[in-house]
């Protein structure tokens, strides 16, 4: 079964202007050109299309994704990898201004509408519930020493600023915990 252009648009919700553009750039092009040079689309061209529009909503680029379907020098877990470090970069970069904005605004009633738990909040429910210095530092410290990365993200999801997350990180590489 063959599909027009303005059907297969149609099946895929997208524009066919979208499937021009797919065809100038080599990412989708028909299986073969009807009378007048209509293009028509095979099965095959269906299914790649499926898997473009998958690897879209990943958030992978079109050249990314033309680079997957055609096999050349691109792996897609490392494709995948990299978008999900590039989205994690995003969301720290995200909650850094949201910190920011709800300081300058100086609203901590914002924290709790975005769903922030403030630091001071965290230790003082910490303290009520037994947890002293010591353990506290345990903590940090096998944060730091197992999950460095997600540690600081832990640090930056409290609101801290960075000066203070470089103070926590260091107090956690000490020996002992430091008063």
């Amino acid at each position: 079964m063959m599909f027009t252009i303005g059907k297969l648009a149609h099946r895929f919700n997208l524009s066919r202007s979208t499937l021009l553009y797919y065809d100038s750039i080599g990412l989708l092009s028909p299986a073969e050109r009807g009378n007048s040079n209509y293009r028509l689309y095979s099965e095959t061209d269906c299914q790649r299309l499926e898997q473009i529009a998958i690897y879209r909503q990943a958030g992978l680029s079109l050249r990314q994704i033309k680079e997957i379907l055609d096999n050349t020098k691109c792996n897609i877990a490392a494709s995948l990898e990299t978008k999900i470090e590039e989205i994690n970069d995003e969301i720290n970069m995200l909650r850094q201004q949201q910190h920011f904005i709800i300081q300058f605004l100086q609203n901590n009633q914002l924290l709790e509408r975005v769903g922030i738990i403030p630091k001071d909040a965290l230790v003082e429910l910490l303290q009520s519930a037994g947890v002293d210095e010591w353990t506290q530092w345990k903590f940090h410290n096998q944060f730091e020493k197992k999950f460095p990365e997600k540690h600081e993200s832990f640090l930056q999801l409290l609101g801290l600023n960075p000066e203070q997350i470089i103070k926590i990180r260091e107090w956690s590489h000490t020996d002992q915990c430091l008063n």
